[in-house]
């Protein structure tokens, strides 16, 4: 059946951002920039995967026919890109420690620069089959350079905000090198492109000075009429209509066509223009969330799949060539690596620091492809080099990462606030996840009750984690994630302000992250709090209130976990439910029971036993914690042992009772675990009262230490 070139673009569109999808979400689960794994969806549709397995598929999906569509598509996503990249690059990331950043940044980028013309003489001289044939020796030098000593500032930026690295002096030094480190890098990429064009330096030399002029005009007279024009009309309106928009999209075009005309590339009238664009921290934003959804979205996962159409990994069919790719790898990782460490270390950084900033500066990423698509397309590096060039900022770009963990954990780039307290380590500790605005002061009021239940000092972390989507998105970048943050603490602010926590030590902790359900358990684990007190959330896929990040928190966190599920509007919490049916689950719901019990003398616990439970009678643990408790407590606990055949059922109409029900994540009430991760959460959804559903990490906890009890005793008696 033969197709339409529209209808074949259309399925060729339709794969590639499918398959950019799944594996760019496939690596994030692993820690890897989205970038990563859209490299990797483009190669697996090329000639190295999906062309070795099954190349009549891949003839199918991709003819030669409709390459030309395909490159028109790439190249138009790559000028909007370049506009975004301009566009992001804010003068506030060249205020960090500029002296010393400039001495990373050129020594970042001149070693490996030198080290790449020395590795491209080599290459002539001892392999020149490698080598386009016809193409002198000074612009393959000057674009292998150039591939070996660039940054990727947009991968290395979200790199730094998904950690929280931005908020540190290394980061905020990490940020500058690599902006500078970019602008360096660029105007190395023009010069090669106008000696490569020319054949010669010295004929390139009006090309250079026509590409110094239009710069040096746009960034002064430019700059000033275009960000008063822009400013004005944007103030005057509030908003960014479609005709300024339009505007500033034909202004983008024009200056990717004269520096096109002037000799260089359409990339960089592209990528200045957003350069010069008033950083109105508003039109900046409106026109990046604008622009960015179209671009980012199918645009550049088309340029990544044209990149990947263009990689084929079966010409590397000789040991020479995957030893000159060794060689590549190498000597890009030393030179980068090696240059930003030892202008770190010249500028009083510690080893660790100074490794880490070279990791930092290694990363390549999206910003690679683009130098060596040009390459290939000026005819200047052959097939196989590009594919070896892909190689290399594939895996530099994949390692950041996993060094960076090794360098820098967690627990290294932001310490907890810690409790002022005569003996802190005794006390209870409580970590809150706040996600929803709606029930974020049921749930610390919650908290409360459970930290004070023997009216002693308690600690609270109220948490709210920004997270990180790592996609390239102008939110992500780390100017705007400082706004979004300081916007939550005063959000935070407000809220304990107008709370009481008398006299329990409040800590908030306020961060940007990658993975909100890991890093909570990190933080958890690194506080080493008794208890997370989460609120339920219905899950992306599927109604579960279990799912999703609860779900994480369930299966995943190293300390006991409640999930709060808010049906009464009764903030007195007077009569406690717990349903028993024997597991260790369900004796960390009476201990919180008994926690809420100690608190107010009004309350009253309703225990339930059912005996058609198998082991449902009450464990040892439970019954020594019931005899330790005064006759006074004793008499508000009211103990049924009760035989129902459907207990699920039973207890449902019970909650009916009940302020809150406390019940553990067992099988007796439909709560355990399935295989396919999915809670069958019949009794959240049903519940009449508000409900606690409740985790046990391990046996050993202090939910009720044998102080607290004698305490609440004391307190009780008097």
């Amino acid at each position: 059946m033969h197709f339409s070139h529209v209808v074949v673009v259309l399925i060729e569109i339709l794969v590639v951002i499918l398959c950019s999808r799944l594996l760019g979400s496939l690596v994030h689960r692993f820690g890897q920039p989205l970038v990563v794994g859209e490299i990797a969806a483009g190669i697996l549709l090329g000639p190295s995967f999906l062309g070795a397995i099954a190349p009549k598929l891949e003839l199918a999906i991709f003819p030669q026919a409709s390459g030309s569509y395909l490159e028109l598509l790439a190249q138009v996503g790559l000028i909007f890109f370049m506009f975004l990249i301009g566009l992001e690059l804010n003068p506030q990331y060249l205020q960090g420690r500029l002296r010393l950043a400039l001495w990373v940044s050129n020594l970042s980028v001149l070693l490996p620069f030198g080290l790449g013309i020395g590795l491209a003489i080599g290459l002539q001289r001892f392999y020149p089959a490698i080598l386009v044939q016809g193409v002198g020796l000074l612009p393959v030098s000057l674009f292998l350079g150039v591939a070996l000593s660039i940054t990727a500032f947009p991968v290395l930026a979200r790199i730094l905000t998904e950690r929280n690295l931005q908020r540190t002096p290394l980061g905020s030094l990490a940020l500058t090198c690599a902006a500078i480190d970019d602008l360096t890098a660029w105007c190395l990429l023009a010069i090669a492109i106008a000696v490569t064009r020319t054949n010669s330096m010295v004929a390139a030399i009006p090309t250079i000075i026509l590409a110094i002029l239009f710069c040096g005009g746009m960034l002064t007279l430019g700059r000033r009429w275009l960000g008063g024009v822009i400013s004005r009309w944007y103030a005057r309106s509030s908003e960014l209509s479609q005709v300024l928009l339009a505007t500033i999209y034909m202004g983008v075009l024009v200056s990717a066509l004269l520096t096109e005309l002037i000799g260089i590339h359409f990339i960089f009238g592209a990528f200045l223009l957003g350069v010069i664009l008033p950083k109105n921290q508003e039109l900046t934003r409106d026109l990046a969330l604008r622009t960015e959804d179209f671009v980012l979205t199918i645009l550049l996962p088309v340029f990544f799949a044209y990149s990947g159409l263009r990689t084929d990994l079966s010409r590397l069919n000789q040991p020479a060539l995957w030893f000159i790719g060794v060689l590549i790898l190498v000597v890009a990782i030393a030179g980068k690596v090696g240059g930003a460490y030892l202008a770190a270390r010249w500028g009083k950084l510690s080893s660790r620091e100074a490794q880490t900033l070279g990791w930092l500066m290694n990363t390549r990423g999206l910003t690679e492809l683009v130098v060596l698509n040009i390459g290939l397309s000026l005819g200047v590096i052959s097939s196989e080099l590009f594919t070896l060039l892909v190689i290399m900022a594939l895996v530099t770009t994949v390692m950041t990462t996993p060094l960076l963990n090794r360098l820098y954990p967690q627990r290294r780039i932001l310490s907890l606030p810690q409790p002022q307290l005569a003996n802190a380590d005794s006390v209870y500790q409580v970590l809150v996840p706040l996600a929803n605005p709606r029930t974020q002061r049921e749930l610390l009021s919650v908290a409360t009750d459970l930290a004070l239940s023997d009216r002693g000092m308690g600690v609270i972390y109220p948490t709210n984690l920004l997270e990180i989507n790592n996609d390239y998105g102008f939110n992500d970048m780390p100017v705007e994630v400082e706004a979004e943050l300081q916007s939550l603490q005063q959000g935070m602010d407000r809220l304990l302000a107008g709370m009481r926590f008398p006299p329990t030590a409040v800590l908030p902790i306020i961060r940007s992250s990658g993975n909100v359900g890991r890093d909570l358990c990190q933080l958890a684990d690194q506080a080493r709090v008794d208890l997370i007190l989460a609120g339920w959330h219905r899950s992306t896929v599927g109604d579960s209130r279990l799912g999703g990040r609860v779900g994480y928190l369930l299966n995943h966190a190293p300390t006991d976990v409640a999930i709060y599920v808010n049906k009464n509007s009764d903030s007195s919490r007077r009569h406690l439910l717990v349903p028993y049916g024997g597991s260790s689950h369900d004796d960390l719901s009476l201990e919180l029971a008994l926690r809420l019990l100690l608190g107010q003398p009004q309350r009253q616990l309703r225990l339930l036993q059912f005996e058609v439970i198998a082991g449902a009678e009450l464990s040892a643990e439970a019954r020594a914690l019931l005899d330790q408790l005064s006759p006074e407590l004793r008499d508000r606990i009211r103990y049924e042992c009760l035989w129902q055949q459907d207990p699920l059922d039973f207890l449902i109409e019970a909650t009916a009772e009940a302020d809150v029900t406390l019940v553990g994540t067992s099988r007796s009430w439909g709560l355990a675990r399935k295989t396919l991760g999915f809670y069958p959460d019949r009794l959240v959804e049903a519940c009449h009262s508000s409900l606690i559903v409740t985790r046990r990490y391990t046996a050993m906890s202090r939910h009720l230490s044998p102080q607290t009890l004698s305490l609440a005793t004391i307190q009780s008696e008097s």
